[in-house]
């Protein structure tokens, strides 16, 4: 189309958006989790649905779609609706994927069929072994590890998950041999290494903490530059002997690309007003987690920057984490 009738198009969609921006959201929204119940992707988008709920009066309903590490989620996300009505809570889980598996296996590509939002917060994780392992700090694990290679197993959420990529990069900076074994969720892999199933896992502080204090598992490290204020007791993996080792998950939320950029520039505002709420705060702290406030330029920033941070990373396996 051209001419006089493609001018016409163009004023008349420059003067939608802003109308459609101003009427959104005019029914419910969803908001896809691509990992399991419980966990903290699920357990956070529950609390940002909420205050959106608050802040716009429409209901932000949470659906799992879990399977293939966040993939099958996330595929979902990117072919709905580009209208602000479909959005993901997403993780480095999909930062790390983009290196990590191949077009063909995830079926999407991140910056390109999805449009970022805003982040939501961060946590350090936690390295925990099962109490019946021989091991009461990291390095008397690591020397464990290193007297059987190959014998130990280590629990994740599945593949390109934090826990996962947490889990390698571990091995890799460690210097040690010990077996992925990836479940279907957070929760069971939780369980997993409770029921010492396998021998360790590295899990969010926020998920894992009520655990360590009931001594179903041992805490040997965590993952951040500091002390978590939730296992103060607990020393950095810098502190237990593995120098330059830090990792973390974070959360956030993008939409099908193509969505109207000021639903985009909306749900950012609403998002850093809900995250900045003093009883969120305090809630979130007390839990070890904290919040990322960014606007959507800077957003899209740190996701590329992710991107490549963990494919740089995966270069440095032996071989590719299975």
């Amino acid at each position: 189309m051209t001419g006089p009738r493609f001018v016409l198009a163009l004023a008349a969609a420059l003067i939608a958006a802003p109308a459609l921006a101003q009427d959104y959201p005019s029914r419910p929204v969803k908001i896809i989790v691509p990992f399991g119940a419980g966990g903290p992707a699920d357990v956070t988008a529950r609390q940002i649905g909420n205050m959106l709920q608050e802040s716009f009066g429409q209901p932000f309903v949470v659906e799992n779609r879990t399977g293939a590490g966040g993939v099958i989620g996330t595929v979902e996300a990117a072919k709905s609706p580009p209208d602000g009505y479909t959005l993901l809570m997403m993780s480095n889980t999909q930062t790390a994927n983009e290196s990590l598996l191949t077009a063909a296996q995830r079926k999407y590509e991140l910056m390109r069929d999805l449009a970022p939002i805003a982040p939501v917060n961060y946590s350090d994780l936690v390295i925990v072994v099962h109490p019946s392992v021989p091991a009461k700090t990291l390095a008397e694990f690591i020397a464990l590890a290193k007297s059987q290679p190959g014998k130990l197993n280590y629990a994740s959420s599945g593949q390109g998950t934090p826990y996962h990529m947490a889990g390698e990069l571990f091995k890799a900076t460690a210097g040690i041999d010990v077996v992925h074994v990836p479940y279907r969720n957070s929760g069971e892999a939780r369980s997993g290494v409770i029921g010492n199933q396998v021998q360790m896992m590295i899990d969010a502080v926020t998920a894992m903490a009520p655990n360590v204090a009931e001594n179903q598992v041992r805490a040997l490290a965590t993952t951040g530059k500091t002390r978590s204020a939730v296992l103060p007791d607990v020393p950095t993996a810098g502190e237990a002997g593995v120098p330059g080792y830090e990792a973390t998950i974070w959360l956030g939320l993008m939409a099908p690309a193509g969505t109207p950029k000021p639903v985009i520039d909306k749900l950012n505002a609403a998002v850093n007003a809900a995250i900045k709420r003093p009883d969120i705060v305090k809630l979130w702290t007390g839990q070890g987690a904290g919040a990322m406030s960014m606007t959507v330029e800077e957003f899209d920033k740190f996701l590329r920057g992710d991107i490549v941070k963990w494919a740089d990373v995966v270069k440095k396996f032996p071989d590719k984490p299975q």
